[in-house]
């Protein structure tokens, strides 16, 4: 079963976050083989999309906030764009769209960045969206400050959330078949941060704000953890390895339903609105070709069907469409 973990070492201005998306992965992954169209991703698409998927999941544990998390990667590569959204409650979903071959061995600058234009973009979108409040959305590029292609995911993040929230992150990221998985560590500021509440005065809290050797040190620890035990050890074990000589402070474990989950926000009535949005006249031109409108959703393969009536009643009864949710892409 899929689970999150989050804690904070005690005393010091660092916390941390580690998922493990087991059941909620491979729902994923099972409904995309399910598709006759496209079949099952290529294996180095499978571990972008899973990397992003425990990325995902890590940084909406990370944020107070009642809304969608959007992690979109897209590029001129033959995968031309790939997409995570995890709400509130960590109901994940994921898909990607290629449009050409990716190579067994495609690297991430070779399936989204091979001229240096790909992007990552972080969009958050609120559940009580006022009206005309626009989600915010942040872009950072493929590329370092020396204008070189990022080959992990996690540095990119990294680069991120450095530049958004101005606080050093390290991530580290796996994904196969089987497991889609991630550590998180953080540098929290002093200013505010409950562990740390009257420890420093304001000049020492400044002085020290320059000094992260804790978090330097607890950094290299979750670096040297290896994929393939990011992968294949359970979570208990994982964080006894790398911390059991830190004052580690433990969260209660978020599984099962308060967990992350495989959870599409698709509906009739959302892609109601999106046939009603193209029109009267093209929606009659096209019943005009074929019997019904079908449209598939991309993240879970559920097929709706509008026959002329379905069709017209979205036009004739606009009180049977609720308002507009977060866009499904």
């Amino acid at each position: 079963m899929s689970e999150l973990h989050k804690f904070l070492f005690d005393g010091l201005p660092v916390r941390g976050a580690i998922v493990r998306l087991t059941d909620a992965w491979q729902e994923i992954l099972k409904r995309r083989a399910a598709n006759n169209e496209t079949g099952a991703y290529p294996a180095p698409v499978t571990e972008l999309l899973g990397q992003m998927s425990a990325a995902a999941v890590l940084m909406q544990a990370n944020i107070k906030f009642n809304g969608a998390l959007v992690l979109q990667i897209f590029g001129d590569g033959p995968a031309k764009l790939a997409v995570v959204e995890v709400q509130p409650d960590f109901g994940v979903r994921a898909t990607a769209t290629l449009q050409g071959e990716v190579a067994p061995d495609a690297s991430l600058s070779q399936m989204v960045n091979q001229n240096n234009e790909g992007r990552c973009a972080i969009t958050l979108d609120p559940l009580d969206r006022m009206p005309g409040q626009q989600p915010y959305q942040g872009v950072v590029p493929l590329f370092g400050d020396q204008k070189e292609k990022l080959e992990k995911l996690s540095e990119v993040l990294e680069h991120y959330m450095l530049q958004s929230e101005q606080l050093d992150t390290t991530l580290v990221l796996a994904a196969n078949m089987d497991v889609a998985a991630g550590i998180l560590i953080q540098r929290l500021p002093l200013e505010g941060s409950g562990n740390l509440a009257g420890k420093y005065d304001s000049v020492e809290r400044e002085a020290a704000l320059g000094q992260s050797e804790d978090y330097n040190r607890i950094s290299i620890l979750a670096k040297s953890l290896k994929a393939e035990e990011l992968l294949g050890l359970d979570i208990e074990t994982v964080l006894h390895r790398l911390f059991w000589e830190e004052p580690l402070l433990r969260f209660e474990p978020l599984v099962g339903e308060t967990g992350p989950k495989f959870h599409c926000s698709c509906s009739r009535e959302r892609v109601g609105r999106m046939i009603k949005g193209l029109g009267v006249a093209e929606v009659e031109s096209i019943l005009s070709e074929r019997e019904n409108i079908e449209v598939g959703c991309e993240f879970c393969g559920k097929q709706y069907h509008f026959d002329p009536v379905d069709a017209a009643s979205l036009f004739t009864q606009p009180e049977a469409i609720p308002p507009t949710g977060p866009s499904v892409h």
